[in-house]
C-alpha cells in the first residue's frame, strides 16, 4: 500500500483471543447459521452474513431489531467485552460474516448507527485488516494480518478518522463482529 504507514490510534489487536477447541467449536455452531446475501449499489458480495441484536439494512443504512445473541455465541461475546473494557451488554449488534476465498470488503467506515467501538474475532483463515486517511501526499495507511483465532478493537480515530478493507481472503475465513450502538441510532420503539 502506498502512502505514509502509520499505526491508527484507538486499535488493539490481540493474537489467540479464542483457543484452537474454542475456535473449532464456534465454526460448528457458524456453519449451522441461515447466511444471507450482501448486496450494496446493486451488487451481490461474495460474502454472507448473519445479524444478530440489530440487523442492518445495506440499501436503507436502518438497524431493526432482529433476534437475540445464540446462548452458545455469547461466552465470545463477553470475552470481546472484555478486552474492549465493556458491559457485554453495550455490544448490542453482532454481524456474522462467512468469507468464502476470493471474497473481499472495500473501503469503508461501520456505518453511523453503530457507536464508538466495534470488537471483531477472525477465525479460520488469515486475512490483512488495511486502514487508510487522507489522500495524495497526505495519506496514511496501515496493514495489519488478522491471525486465524485473533482478536482486535476499533475505538477513537481507527474508527471514525480511518477506512478500513479487506482485500480477497485466500481460504474459508468467518468473522465475529461486535458492535455498541450511537445513542439515537436506534429506531423508535426499540429497547
Amino acid at each position: 500500500m502506498r502512502g505514509i504507514h502509520e499505526r491508527p490510534a484507538g486499535l488493539a489487536y490481540q493474537p489467540d483471543l479464542v483457543d484452537e477447541d474454542e475456535e473449532r467449536s464456534l465454526l460448528t455452531t457458524l456453519d449451522a447459521l441461515d447466511f444471507r446475501t450482501v448486496e450494496m449499489h446493486g451488487q451481490i458480495a461474495r460474502r454472507t452474513v448473519r445479524h444478530f441484536g440489530y440487523r442492518y439494512d445495506y440499501g436503507s443504512f436502518q438497524l431493526t431489531a432482529t433476534e437475540a445473541l445464540p446462548v452458545a455465541l455469547s461466552w465470545v461475546r463477553d470475552r470481546c467485552a472484555t478486552f474492549a473494557g465493556l458491559d457485554p451488554e453495550d455490544l448490542a449488534q453482532t454481524l456474522v460474516t462467512r468469507y468464502p476465498p476470493g471474497s473481499v470488503i472495500g473501503w469503508h467506515r461501520d456505518a453511523p448507527a453503530f457507536g464508538p467501538t466495534v470488537v471483531g474475532v477472525s477465525l479460520g483463515a488469515a486475512c490483512l485488516l488495511r486502514f487508510q486517511r487522507g489522500a495524495g501526499e497526505d495519506r496514511r495507511v496501515y496493514e495489519l494480518e488478522l491471525a486465524p483465532r485473533s482478536g482486535y478493537v476499533l475505538t477513537g480515530a481507527a474508527r471514525s478518522a480511518w477506512q478500513h478493507s479487506i482485500p480477497p481472503v485466500p481460504a474459508l475465513r468467518h468473522s465475529l463482529t461486535f458492535r455498541t450502538l450511537r445513542p439515537g441510532g436506534l429506531p423508535d420503539g426499540a429497547p
